[in-house]
Formats: C-alpha cells, sequence, structure tokens
C-alpha cells in the first residue's frame, strides 16, 4: 500500500510533462480531424480494436474473440504492431515464427489460429498492402491496438476501457494512464467497459453509461474476465486444483489484478515473481522461478502464468517439460446477456460493407 501512494504520489509531480503529453496528443489529433494528416481507407471490414489507455484492458482476448467469431464466414487475418519483438518491418507468421519475431499477442493468436493470417508491422499503412498480397483471398482485418493510429481508417473501432480505471477518470501520461484524448472515444461506433465484477446492476450499469455519455450512434456493453480450464504448457494436459492447492504466479502482464483476485479467492495461498509487461524471459529468469518454487514446502503445488506469458516461456520447452507449470485462458463474458447484440452488431457491419 506504501510503494502504492508513494507511486501515485511521484506520477502527481510528473504533472507538468503530462499536460506536455496532452498538448502533444491534441495538436496531433486536430491535425487528423482538420484533413491535415490524412487517414487511407482500404477496400475491405477493417475491425480496429484498441483503448485508450496504456495496456491491461483486455484487447488480446477481445480480438481472439473477433476472430473466433468472424472466421467461421469470412476470411479473417490479423496484423498487429507486433510490440518488443526483435524483428523490424512486416512479417507474416510461419510455422517456425517465434514470440522474439513477432511478439508475445500475435504469437499466442498465432498458436490459436493456425489457419489465420497473423502478420505484424509498425506501420499499418505498408503492412496493410503486403498482408491483402500474401493473403489475397482475406476479406476481413482484425487490428490489434490500433486505435490511436490514425493513418488507417478502420470502418468499425472498437473501444476497450477498464471497469476500475475509466478513460473518463483517467489523467494523461506520465500522471495517468491515457495515451490519447478522452474525447478521442467519439471516434468509436462500439464502446466495451471491461473487466467488470460479474454482479454488475443495471442501475450501475446505466450511472456508467451516463457517466461515459455516449453519442447517439454509439453502442455500450459490459464484459467480465471468465477463465478457462488451466492446462499444461507443453503437454496441454488440462489440470483442476483443489483449494489446497498452492501457487506460484508468474507474470509479466500489464494488469495482473484480476488474476491475484481470482487466486485470493479460488487457492488458500499463492506467490508471486512479477516481471514488467512483455517481458522476455531469459535462463535467469527460469532458474529463479524454479528455485522460488523449490521453496515453496507443500507438495501439492504449481506454477501458474497467462496465455501471454506462456508464448514467451516454450523457448524453453525442455527446461520447462518436467515442471508443473500451467496456463490460464481468459475470455470476455458479456454481461446483461448482450453477447448476441454485439456479435450482431459486428457482422452486420461486416455484410453492410460488402455491400457497398
Amino acid at each position: 500500500m506504501f510503494s502504492n501512494f508513494f507511486l501515485k504520489s511521484f506520477r502527481i509531480l510528473l504533472l507538468p510533462f503530462a499536460l506536455l503529453y496532452w498538448l502533444g496528443v491534441a495538436v496531433r489529433n486536430w491535425l487528423y480531424d482538420k484533413n491535415i494528416f490524412k487517414s487511407s481507407s482500404f477496400g475491405l471490414p477493417l475491425i480496429c480494436v484498441g483503448n485508450l489507455s496504456v495496456g491491461g484492458t483486455g484487447k488480446s482476448p477481445m480480438v481472439e474473440y473477433l476472430v473466433r467469431k468472424i472466421k467461421e464466414k469470412y476470411h479473417t487475418a490479423t496484423l498487429s504492431r507486433g510490440y518488443k519483438r526483435k524483428t523490424k518491418g512486416y512479417v507474416l507468421a510461419d510455422d517456425q515464427s517465434t514470440a522474439l519475431e513477432i511478439g508475445d499477442e500475435p504469437m499466442q493468436f498465432h498458436l490459436k489460429f493456425p489457419d489465420v493470417p497473423v502478420a505484424v508491422g509498425e506501420e499499418r499503412l505498408v503492412a496493410i498492402p503486403q498482408l491483402l498480397h500474401d493473403r489475397p483471398d482475406t476479406q476481413v482485418i482484425v487490428l490489434d491496438d490500433a486505435f490511436q493510429h490514425r493513418q488507417v481508417k478502420a470502418g468499425l473501432n472498437i473501444l476497450l476501457t477498464e471497469y476500475s480505471n475509466l478513460f473518463t477518470r483517467d489523467f494523461y501520461l506520465p500522471t495517468g494512464d491515457l495515451r490519447d484524448l478522452k474525447s478521442s472515444y467519439k471516434r468509436a461506433e462500439i464502446i466495451v467497459v471491461t473487466k467488470c465484477k460479474p454482479g454488475l446492476t443495471a442501475e450501475e450499469k446505466q450511472k456508467l453509461i451516463r457517466e461515459i455519455h455516449p453519442l447517439p450512434h454509439q453502442q455500450v456493453f459490459f464484459t467480465a474476465i471468465a477463465y478457462g480450464d488451466m492446462y499444461h504448457a507443453v503437454s496441454g494436459e488440462v489440470f483442476h486444483p483443489d483449494a489446497d492447492t498452492e501457487v506460484l504466479l508468474v507474470t509479466g502482464i500489464a494488469n495482473p489484478r484480476p488474476l491475484k483476485k481470482r487466486l485470493e479467492e479460488k487457492s488458500n495461498s499463492y506467490h508471486m515473481l512479477q516481471y514488467a509487461d512483455h517481458h522476455i524471459f531469459t535462463i535467469d529468469d527460469l532458474n529463479d522461478i524454479r528455485d522460488r518454487f523449490r521453496k515453496m514446502e507443500t507438495e501439492n503445488k504449481i506454477i501458474l502464468t497467462t496465455e501471454k506469458d506462456a508464448v514467451r516461456l516454450v523457448k524453453f520447452n525442455a527446461e520447462i517439460a518436467d515442471l508443473p507449470l500451467y496456463v490460464i485462458p481468459v475470455r470476455h463474458e458479456f454481461l446483461f446477456n448482450e453477447e448476441e447484440r454485439f456479435e450482431a452488431g459486428v457482422m452486420d457491419f461486416i455484410q453492410h460493407f460488402k455491400k457497398q
């Protein structure tokens, strides 16, 4: 608690830099709004998943949700920046790709959907034509984390904002977590409040909608985190822990709070090794994990990590094959029985676009 207080106090001291950051973002957006900076469109449906803040709103599970739904009817591809990869420029994932080459989130998409083209490229304006050249049968592209990158104009923008850190209550970097203007929410067609408490009431829902103040054409949805069955990182074997299973949580994600809360509810005790977001694990890290795990006195114990972290650990397959290292998948669970309405909005956009 003291460290959180210190961090917040330190960030408040950075307010002058936050104001300069806001000014820079405001000028950039104004230049796009006035068409001084140009946005380019493409002749196929582009669906953008993004947020106004840095990390932790559930973009990857939303991309997975969309791909899973859309690929049943349309040839679908994903395009990401490939954050913290060791390569540059456009790369299309193949059987030899690793997280170091394409980034952890694209690698996660590639492993889950091997039949779906997964591409990365810092310049989306350049990467989209290359992707269409490589996969000319592509009918829909899902753009991961592209809301603030306005060189490309998506036809459908899905903006995510976290329930516990709504963009309306946030401030600009480095004092807060916002990397885009609060008013930029007006560019979205769909707004999803993520990581809600499962018991969110209708009254609370309406209060949040009033706070967001959506435009008449905007739809607002609410999701909670749903966890799937744990599976072994190498063998894929499903594991069902009991309340007495002691857990070593290993994570390098932006917001591990929901997972920590789940462990607090489901386990009698757990330990944690926390790394920076998108951390690239080394053999020294693996040795630290082994040592920490070994020091846990009980025999009924496992190591738990996220899918995003797991793709950065599988390079040590030989070393982790004998470890009880399990992965927990996450997905969005729509509240108030509105999943069908959300899916219908996405599919209507694609169908309507194809009729143009």
